[in-house]
């Protein structure tokens, strides 16, 4: 398998503070890796240097052999980069469908294909019942199922979720892994921020550990929680529980 994903010497500043200090990790085609450290960690910050809304200050982004770093963020999405989000982003006052069919015109110019690809996404998503209802009526699991369609519904090669379940239940933490691993299955590599050690040990094949900024670790989850290191920074006192 050939890399997806190429990250070289991340470096991100804002003014005087270093959000990303040398960063460089790859993902592969198909893999799932996990991403994890404390808040503050600076992990979303590079989930938005690689979906392309604050570039890097230093380093590169290579996706699919192209470098991506200075690349607009639609034109990163329409090469098939999928993104969530913490907060979810959902169009309030579109309905659920109609929040999925702007994702499916992304690479579609056919009304007819894009609303049978919004069905499928919606099937795959597990929200094809809500499918009229407006997005401002959802509840939080639910919107994040939807913020998870629409990024699908872009057709990725790699999909950027970050913390996808952040304030679910053990069950709907279930629910998300099976909808995870049901997504990877279709070919979508995916990179994934989350706080739940006991899901990024169910889901992912490698581990990164940012720790201000820095990676500390990378390797596969029993790696990563053996590691002293990791341990005493993330995994031991004042790691912060899930939702936090």
């Amino acid at each position: 398998m050939g890399k997806i994903l190429e990250i070289r010497n991340a470096t991100k500043r804002f003014g005087g503070l270093v959000a990303n200090e040398n960063v460089s990790f790859d993902v592969e085609e198909g893999e799932i890796v996990g991403v994890v450290g404390p808040n503050g960690a600076g992990k979303t910050t590079l989930f938005n240097s690689i979906s392309g809304a604050h570039p890097l200050t230093e380093g590169s982004v290579i996706f699919d052999g192209k470098d991506i770093t200075k690349m607009k963020p639609y034109d990163i999405c329409k090469l098939g980069i999928g993104r969530t989000f913490q907060i979810p982003q959902s169009l309030n006052e579109l309905k659920v469908f109609e929040n999925v069919l702007v994702g499916a015109l992304c690479k579609r110019n056919d009304m007819e294909e894009a609303l049978a690809h919004v069905d499928e996404i919606l099937e795959l998503c597990g929200i094809s019942d809500m499918r009229d209802m407006l997005a401002s009526k959802l509840n939080v699991p639910q919107k994040k199922r939807l913020e998870i369609a629409r990024a699908m519904a872009t057709d990725p090669k790699l999909l950027l979720l970050d913390e996808t379940m952040a304030g679910l239940t053990a069950t709907e933490r279930k629910e998300a892994v099976e909808l995870i691993h049901k997504i990877n299955k279709r070919g979508v590599a995916i990179l994934t921020i989350e706080h739940n050690m006991d899901v990024v040990m169910r889901v992912s094949r490698r581990v990164v550990v940012l720790v201000s900024g820095k990676l500390l670790a990378i390797g596969t989850p029993e790696e990563v929680t053996s590691n002293p290191e990791v341990i005493s920074a993330y995994l031991g006192g004042g790691s912060k529980k899930d939702g936090e």
